[in-house]
């Protein structure tokens, strides 16, 4: 089976969460599945091969995922997190959800200037966490080198926001 074969057979949508009206896609079982998991870090390994000098991982699934990959590939990891978990000197970015507002927070510093830096989430909606990631990846004076995305939901505007950067989305629905 393919990544895209194994997302879609474990993941999971939920109804009315965190709010009414909204339907939360679940990647959570796909991560549990050791061979799914395996897959969906294989192709993001082969897909951006020679790419990336290091990896970020936007909170929280994208943790799982960036480290992961940051494992396979011997590549420094970064943290993009929510507002107020990093100690010490922190550069902020606020967005908009597709159900509210958020921050992220990145410590500059941790790579070379110019450094190709890989981020990865597990969903693509409005774009949102992903645009203000990419926002603080270069305000650290690092290169966003694409985004890694397990499953990108169609209809929705986060493609448009990220447009000028190399996107690979294992699987869209």
């Amino acid at each position: 089976m393919t990544a895209a074969d194994l997302v879609l057979a474990h993941s999971v949508t939920i109804p009315d969460f965190p709010k009414p009206g909204i339907l939360f896609r679940d990647l959570t079982p796909v991560f549990s599945n050791a061979d799914a998991f395996h897959a969906v870090i294989d192709e993001f390994a082969q897909h951006f091969a020679g790419q990336f000098d290091a990896v970020a991982g936007v909170e929280a699934r994208g943790f799982l995922l960036s480290s992961a990959l940051a494992y396979a590939t011997h590549t420094p990891l970064i943290a993009v997190r929510k507002a107020g978990k990093l100690p010490g000197e922190v550069i902020r970015e606020d967005y908009q959800l597709e159900y509210g507002t958020a921050s992220l927070e990145l410590r500059p510093g941790q790579l070379p200037a110019g450094s190709r830096v890989l981020i990865l989430d597990d969903v693509l909606a409005t774009g949102g966490s992903c645009n203000a990631s990419a926002r603080l990846i270069e305000r650290a004076g690092y290169t966003v080198a694409g985004f890694g995305l397990v499953l990108e939901l169609a209809g929705m505007t986060g493609r448009e926001r990220l447009a000028g950067y190399p996107l690979h989305a294992i699987m869209s629905e």
